[in-house]
């Protein structure tokens, strides 16, 4: 009966406040799998799919013969061993992440999980692991009111049905500016021991562990944060991120 009274309510929500496409603003149907991306839109993102770069998860594309060098990350050394994508963070993909984290637009984490859904290679990675989220300075997260890297690995968790955990491992201890506008040499200085392990963080070198961060750019973030893991004795370390670029 609950689950009865909250179709009700949503279907008569949908009637007053039909569903907006957070990419293009138009409608969207209430039968699809996507809740906040009409179809046409849903057909625009750029899913990853393998052949892709073992480090930062950008697709090769044509045909593949050989090791391939990878522009995207050449002058990374990474302290991980596998990094993967689900997009590329481009059209809806990209719209998504922005509607998360800077309009405070909690509602497209179900759209994130209907993309990890499609990511079958991103799925195979995290299951049975600990997915550890890209920290925020507490500063930051006390104004945006949440860690969005937080809620990705939350939802992706929920999409490899149980068979994978969040604990927050790590903490941001340096309060850094907006990398965004910086080339990959300065980031990397920028970040230079930023990040550690949260004081009590449990931490088993036996265990497989995967940090998640919303976007891949120039690796710099996340590879601090490995480098951070791998000081700690955390040697099984991969990466997720829901974009990249």
């Amino acid at each position: 009966m609950k689950a009865v009274l909250q179709r009700l309510r949503r279907g008569l929500g949908d009637v007053v406040f039909p569903p907006v496409c957070v990419h293009c603003r138009g409608l969207v149907p209430d039968d699809g799998e996507f809740a906040h991306l009409c179809p046409r839109c849903v057909k625009e993102v750029d899913f990853v799919q393998p052949p892709h770069c073992s480090t930062c998860g950008h697709p090769f594309y044509g045909e593949v013969i050989g090791e391939q060098m990878c522009p995207h990350c050449t002058d990374l050394v990474p302290a991980y061993r596998e990094g993967r994508t689900a997009v590329l963070s481009k059209g809806p993909g990209r719209t998504l992440v922005h509607e998360l984290k800077y309009h405070h637009g909690l509602h497209v984490l179900t759209d994130i999980e209907a993309v990890f859904r499609r990511s079958a290679h991103v799925l195979e990675l995290v299951r049975d692991a600990v997915l550890v989220p890209v920290p925020l300075h507490p500063r930051k997260e006390r104004e945006r009111g949440y860690n969005q890297s937080a809620l990705i690995a939350t939802a992706l968790a929920r999409v490899a049905g149980g068979a994978a955990r969040v604990e927050m491992l790590l903490q941001r201890t340096a309060d850094t500016v907006s990398q965004t506008h910086y080339d990959k040499k300065t980031r990397r200085l920028n970040l230079k021991n930023a990040f550690a392990l949260a004081p009590g963080a449990p931490l088993n070198p036996e265990l497989h562990y995967v940090l998640v961060d919303d976007v891949f750019t120039t690796g710099s973030t996340l590879n601090s944060c490995a480098l951070a893991l791998r000081r700690s004795g955390a040697l099984n370390l991969d990466v997720i991120t829901f974009g990249h670029g």
